[in-house]
């Protein structure tokens, strides 16, 4: 069952100090979390993290990547317990905003072949299927599985 959303979340930017809550979100959401020192070096090389808080706790966060004319969305994650609530959407509009400040004409992103969700969720928000990039994520037992690659035009 899913905890019931406060009513008053704030995006704000991740700082350091904030990198063992979101390790924590990571590692209950996915199967092959990204580690400590991935979120520690996003933040060293300058991408935009943003966390999004209701009061103390924190609800979910998204890293991006800026290039040239473009963003790309490297990680997007909502804590397990408020998932199905439309924070996604909320962190995709930060994203879009963010983005468009950038003078970005597109957004990029890859997801999971089998993350149907996610597709779906990306889908709603305008995102097209551009193509596959073929044994892009680590599986189980040392597997690979392919990504859906998405772009959303601004």
């Amino acid at each position: 069952m899913n905890a019931v959303l406060q009513p008053e979340v704030r995006l704000e930017p991740v700082h350091e100090n904030m990198l063992d809550a979101v390790v924590s979100i990571e590692q209950r959401a996915y199967s092959h979390p990204w580690t400590r020192g991935n979120f520690a070096d996003s933040l060293k090389s300058g991408y935009h993290l943003s966390a999004l808080w209701a009061d103390k706790e924190l609800l979910g966060y998204f890293v991006a990547m800026q290039g040239v004319q473009e963003v790309h969305l490297l990680n997007i994650t909502v804590a397990p317990a408020y998932q199905g609530q439309g924070l996604s959407v909320l962190m995709l509009d930060a994203l879009r905003l963010w983005a468009r400040g950038q003078q970005a004409d597109c957004i990029w992103l890859e997801v999971r072949k089998s993350n149907a969700r996610a597709i779906q969720v990306y889908s709603r928000y305008g995102y097209s299927r551009v193509g596959e990039r073929k044994n892009y994520y680590p599986a189980h037992q040392g597997q690979r599985e392919d990504a859906v690659v998405m772009s959303l035009k601004l």
